[in-house]
């Protein structure tokens, strides 16, 4: 299983072409091991802002594109282990908490994390797939 980062979400549902080559591998590998995808739950309320902020346009009310999110990923929730992580990431991470739960949800999941974010893959908190 990987857990797969917020935009990547949106560019699985608007834009795949944005997907490099070896994240479209690894997400296929996941799907055809049953391994799955996952995401944070906080990258739910991120898809929300961003729908009410107007920066996806949705052709299906916010509830059913959410539903239909749930549906298509194992949905991890945050724990009070990957908040104490979440604060103990280095400095060099990024500074926003969706970025930090995410990540530290990756990291006491053992899992590694899908992303196009250059300060999250340059941090070299965890280990991460692009």
């Amino acid at each position: 299983m990987i857990l797969v980062d917020t935009h990547v979400v949106v560019w699985l549902a608007f834009d795949p072409g944005k997907l490099s080559t070896r994240a479209r591998s690894a997400i296929d590998d996941a799907r055809r091991n049953a391994d799955g995808l996952a995401i944070s739950d906080i990258t739910l309320l991120e898809l929300s802002t961003l729908s009410s902020k107007g920066r996806i346009h949705l052709g299906i009310s916010l509830e059913s594109f959410l539903g239909e999110v749930e549906a298509r990923f194992n949905v991890l929730p945050i724990t009070g282990r990957a908040c104490v992580r979440a604060i103990a990431l280095p400095l060099t991470y990024p500074r926003d908490p969706a970025d930090r739960i995410i990540a530290a949800t990756a990291l006491v999941e053992g899992l590694a994390l899908l992303t196009a974010d250059r300060e999250i893959r340059r941090s070299k908190a965890l280990p991460t797939i692009w």
